[in-house]
């Protein structure tokens, strides 16, 4: 299946905790990295987000952020970690001797992670919630991975033909290029004053017009053709094979130039270029 590697999704949700957020971004990279950014209440979270996420995508940079808006409106939700508050306390003592000035006023105090909390907090039901959404952003997000993807498939198909017509004009002309390269090494060898050995001179020709043949290389990009054809249809992730094949079609179109014997072919190993280099930019961004 072809899915863009870039992409954004992100949904909320109103729970009894407070309003939920999830965003999901990516950006092309070669590999699949992720990149989270989680509340406190959240942080055994991660490795749920961290297996979801591995199961769904196979390439790309893909940055979490999950927020949580939490809504208190009774003052008795309220409670204080009293542990957490002694060994804040007991810290600030044993440090008061160093720096004298240390001073740490009451709202700074509930300001620190886990010292307030809502008393009504259930860590497992929040963690479902956060599940729950994340699915959801997920689904919204490979949606458009895969809208983006199916865009350009459009495009790599359509260069793919111009590949294919390239192939078969090259194909076309091709006896009448071995037969203009053999009449002007038939040209040459009759300007050559001295006599030679007949059967010398016809074995020296074949190896010249073998030197410019190219069927090797058009079937070679025929069967490089069928190939990004039967990847188009697969249902798993293709950037990484369509790259390799990329480099394989390059590879053909170069040969293919360098024993080029008319203008002709010339043009086409060219413009052969051009279109697998279009390809090539696009395939960078598939997952």
């Amino acid at each position: 299946m072809i899915r863009s590697m870039t992409a954004f999704a992100s949904g909320e949700s109103e729970t009894a905790w407070g309003t939920l957020g999830i965003e999901l971004r990516s950006v092309n990279h070669r590999y699949l990295e992720l990149g989270l950014r989680l509340p406190d209440e959240l942080r055994s979270f991660e490795p749920v987000v961290r297996d979801t996420l591995n199961a769904r995508l196979a390439r790309g940079k893909v940055d979490v952020t999950i927020r949580l808006k939490q809504a208190v409106t009774r003052a008795s939700a309220l409670v204080v970690d009293d542990d957490l508050l002694n060994r804040l306390a007991e810290t600030a003592q044993a440090l008061s001797a160093k720096f004298p000035a240390l001073r740490v006023d009451f709202a700074s105090l509930l300001d620190w992670p886990g010292v307030l909390r809502d008393q009504a907090a259930d860590p497992e039901g929040l963690r479902a919630a956060a599940a729950e959404l994340l699915e959801r952003v997920l689904a919204d997000f490979i949606a458009t991975r895969e809208r983006e993807g199916e865009r350009l498939a459009g495009f790599l198909r359509d260069r793919l033909d111009g590949i294919v017509a390239l192939v078969a004009g090259v194909r076309e002309h091709l006896p009448e290029v071995r037969v203009a390269a053999r009449a002007r090494l038939d040209q040459r060898l009759a300007e050559i004053k001295q006599p030679a050995d007949p059967g010398r001179i016809e074995q020296e020709i074949v190896l010249q017009l073998q030197r410019m043949d190219v069927d090797e290389e058009l079937d070679r990009l025929t069967s490089h053709i069928a190939e990004a054809r039967r990847i188009f249809g697969l249902k798993e992730a293709v950037g990484r094979r369509l790259d390799f094949l990329m480099q394989e079609f390059n590879r053909e179109a170069n040969t293919l130039g360098s024993k080029a014997a008319d203008p002709r072919t010339t043009k086409a190993a060219v413009e052969l270029k051009v279109l697998i280099e279009q390809m090539r930019e696009q395939v960078q961004n598939l997952e």
